[in-house]
């Protein structure tokens, strides 16, 4: 098998030098791109803060598929298996639910020792982290409205969650190497017909500049905001809209979160990262497959996915984006799809570096648009997939579908007995 894969890559190597494209260049891009797999596919969106309960904030993981993380150390383990079957560098990203304390702590008073567990298993494995606060499934999030709650204290509470959770990314950071992007994300909306929308948008406007007003080393630290189109129970109104984050990235130059399920079905971020590129320091790509609704379900290979990762690689924006992941598919094996999304979204990257963008480049500035498509079309049968496994085995994990036995063994030994 080794030998066949070999040989393959090898031709493959010369015929995508008779188009100009360098292989080995763009395996030793890949390697330098990590991809930030999310803590919450492992155990439906749970944490440790408590487990028991009910999941709110208009999300929502369908399916009772046995073997769901109980702990941080079983979260730990399912993360590492999963990630020994997915090439190439990889980050973690954790939200504040997911805490490890002896005895019980509110969000507004999380420290970093609290994450003590996670920093020293990302050290051992490698990894950095990256970070959000959990504003949502609390009783002070019961009402659907967090940072921008008309109650001022409640208000506050979630201020000062946001604060100690911006302390702890930083931590992250300062800890790892590398900084730590901490995404802020928020429910707040309304199911029905909403007279007053400046409103909690004025509070939420204010609240999220209380939230980021202490200086933090950008070498620890990066703030991010994610909008959303609406949630189950928010379907008339969401005060952190497209409109309203867009805005705020733009005016306070933070990071932009553009997170694939986020906006209207016809809509797609591929097309929005250009734009928003013009406006904003850095983004942060929540790569999600949405199924007519916000929906999270497995990152394919699909149309979207190549696009984003193209718009990337087209415009050499490897230092401006960070791409994380955000999917939870409780119907299914839980680590095997953390595998599938994640060794998809690495496909679509080495697609996109292997594409001969210049060529295509310069055919579209001669304004010769046949060309454009035939070579845009005649590219994607080359052979891609001999590169792709090449480099796996580089890395050592499995170049084809026999990562799922490993999967299978990992069930039936550890999973099962859950």
């Amino acid at each position: 098998m080794t030998k066949l894969i070999e040989q393959a890559f090898e031709l493959a190597k010369q015929r995508y030098a008779d188009i100009g494209v360098d292989v080995d260049q763009a395996m030793a891009r890949l390697d330098s791109v990590p991809i930030s797999m999310h803590c919450w596919q492992g155990d439906d969106v749970r944490g440790f803060e408590n487990p028991q309960g009910a999941l709110t904030g208009g999300i929502q993981a369908t399916g009772n598929y046995p073997g769901k993380a109980r702990s941080a150390a079983e979260l730990r383990a399912d993360l590492e298996k999963a990630m020994s079957l997915i090439p190439g560098p990889k980050r973690l990203n954790l939200h504040a639910i997911y805490l490890e304390s002896e005895s019980p702590v509110d969000r507004d008073a999380i420290e970093p020792k609290h994450f003590a567990n996670w920093v020293e298993w990302a050290k051992q494995q490698k990894l950095g982290l990256d970070f959000n606060p959990s504003c949502f499934s609390h009783p002070l999030s019961a009402d659907g409205f967090t940072l921008s709650h008309a109650d001022p204290a409640i208000r506050q509470f979630w201020i000062d969650h946001c604060k100690a959770s911006r302390r702890v990314s930083a931590w992250f950071g300062e800890q790892l190497g590398t900084p730590s992007v901490m995404n802020i994300w928020v429910p707040d909306g309304m199911k029905d017909l909403t007279v007053d929308r400046l409103a909690p948008r004025q509070r939420l406007l204010s609240a999220l500049d209380e939230v980021i007003a202490e200086k933090l080393n950008p070498q620890h630290h990066i703030d991010a905001v994610e909008s959303k189109l609406f949630g189950i129970g928010a379907e008339s109104y969401t005060v952190g809209s497209n409109e309203f984050f867009m805005g705020y990235a733009t005016s306070r130059q933070t990071a932009l979160t553009l997170d694939a399920g986020h906006f209207h079905p016809t809509e797609v971020i591929s097309d929005k990262i250009s734009t928003a590129m013009l406006y904003v320091p850095r983004l942060l790509l929540h790569v999600s497959r949405p199924v007519r609704w916000d929906s999270d379900h497995v990152v394919l290979l699909d149309d979207e996915t190549q696009a984003i990762a193209s718009e990337i690689v087209r415009h050499q924006l490897f230092d401006k984006v960070h791409i994380g992941l955000d999917f939870f598919d409780a119907s299914i094996n839980r680590i095997a799809a953390w595998v599938i999304g994640t060794r998809n979204t690495k496909k679509a990257l080495l697609r996109a570096l292997l594409e001969p963008t210049e060529r295509l480049r310069q055919t579209e500035a001669a304004g010769d648009y046949t060309a454009r498509l035939a070579l845009l079309e005649e590219q994607k049968s080359l052979p891609w997939q001999a590169v792709w496994e090449a480099w796996c085995l580089r890395h050592d994990v499995p170049a084809d579908a026999s990562w799922l036995s490993d999967v299978r063994h990992y069930e039936q030994q550890i999973l099962n007995q859950r």
